[in-house]
């Protein structure tokens, strides 16, 4: 059963004849009559440059129309984009999924083209053919359209671009965290939660990744990783972000790439890569003398795996980095103050250095990641001086700190994501 129903309207030459009311009122009263039991939003749909508004609507007149149409909500914008857009919000805020769309057969193609970029697998879309021809007309419907041609979606693409570029950000400014240690050679920085367009509440507002799992769709991440290109100064069409398997492979640029890989090194100048982060430790890695760079996603399990040294010998493999010419930074993170693993996983960080965990008898220590991954580069051969770990943004624990970090630990299955980035200067 729908949780939801939206009646698309859109675009669609509405005319005053008595016949075309009883038509919408029949539709409605169906609308009402199959889905008022467990429905929780009904929607009509129509482009505000056919007076389909409150106040000057010609639909609401006679036959009880009136009083029926204020038990739907109408969404009037000038573009689909706009529409659909101003629906998922509405949809996110009552935690809704289960959504019915009765649309005009001849639409429902292009209707499914724009939910495609507009929502995720979170969502589960039924489709209706909305039936509203009668003699007379209310609807000149021609027959169903199977194919968009790579014209058309190149449209859609552009009009939900363009409407979410004309978002404001939200929750502040965008703030990017950046190292001295790292020179002007390269563009780098680490992303906090805030001046994206991303609105559901464990996501809002910068979040950096997509999901099926999540209601954060690719064209809205995309949006947020563009307007952070833009205040960086790096080109969002040339960026690559790590495919997690919180394990240590590292992907080479230039060879080929692998499945899945949690770290990432390249010299090539103005490609953008980047590390994922919510808890687990994004790291960035620079060499200024060879000019080569890289990134690593480095949970409990990977840092146990060695990714921050595997990445470090994938640059000096590859580019003939020298170990003490190679800086690290490490991004925020969860703090030893919130992370606890079962002590039997806990062990392994206590064999490495007992002064990576607390409370080491307990079920469940706490346990110090980022304390763990220096002890790893030092004894790899990384300069200590080389590493940084320690500012007042960096080393912020990203559990207590909500207003600046996005938490797995803190916010459950539906988190966000920050990350950290680096490209070599073009």
């Amino acid at each position: 059963m729908a949780e939801a129903v939206l009646i698309d309207l859109f675009g669609l030459k509405l005319n005053s004849q008595k016949n075309c009311h009883q038509a919408l009122l029949k539709t409605l009263n169906a609308v009402r009559y199959h889905d008022g039991a467990k429905a929780k939003f009904f929607c009509i749909i129509c482009c505000s440059n056919i007076s389909c508004d409150r106040d000057n609507c010609e639909l609401e007149t006679g036959n009880g129309l009136s009083a029926l149409l204020r038990e739907f909500e109408i969404v009037s914008n000038p573009s689909m984009a706009a529409s659909l857009y101003t629906i998922k919000q509405k949809v996110d805020e009552k935690n809704l999924s289960c959504i019915k769309v009765i649309v005009p057969v001849h639409r429902k193609t292009l209707m499914k083209a724009f939910i495609d970029q507009l929502f995720t697998d979170v969502y589960n879309f039924e489709f209706e053919d909305l039936q509203m021809t009668l003699k007379g007309g209310l609807l000149k419907q021609s027959t169903e359209v199977n194919i968009i041609t790579s014209q058309e979606l190149e449209a859609i693409q552009n009009e939900i671009e363009t409407y979410l570029r004309s978002l404001p950000a939200l929750k502040g400014e965008l703030t990017i965290i950046t190292s001295p240690l790292i020179s002007d050679t390269f563009i780098h920085g680490f992303t906090t939660r805030t001046g994206g367009i991303s609105y559901i509440p464990t996501l809002s507002s910068f979040n950096l990744f997509s999901s099926s799992k999540r209601r954060d769709p690719k064209a809205v991440v995309q949006e947020n990783l563009r307007r952070l290109g833009k205040a960086a100064g790096f080109n969002a069409n040339k960026f690559y972000q790590i495919k997690t398997d919180h394990a240590s492979d590292v992907w080479i640029m230039g060879r080929k790439e692998p499945e899945s890989y949690d770290g990432i090194t390249t010299n090539q100048r103005g490609v953008t890569i980047a590390a994922l982060g919510a808890d687990c430790i994004p790291i960035v890695f620079a060499d200024p003398i060879k000019k080569a760079c890289g990134v690593a996603h480095s949970g409990w399990r990977g840092t146990l795996l060695g990714v921050a040294m595997a990445t470090v010998n994938a640059m000096r493999a590859e580019y003939g980095c020298s170990l003490e010419d190679i800086v690290v930074v490490l991004g925020p993170s969860v703090g030893p103050c919130c992370f606890t693993l079962p002590r039997e996983s806990a062990k392994a960080f206590h064999n490495l250095d007992p002064g990576c965990v607390r409370l080491f008898d307990s079920p469940n220590p706490y346990v110090d990641i980022r304390k763990a991954t220096r002890i790893l580069l030092e004894r790899g051969g990384i300069l200590p001086q080389n590493i940084q770990d320690q500012n007042q943004d960096l080393n912020l624990c990203t559990s207590c700190h909500p207003d600046k970090f996005f938490s797995h630990v803190r916010d459950g299955p539906n988190f966000g994501t920050q990350i950290g980035f680096i490209s070599v200067r073009e």
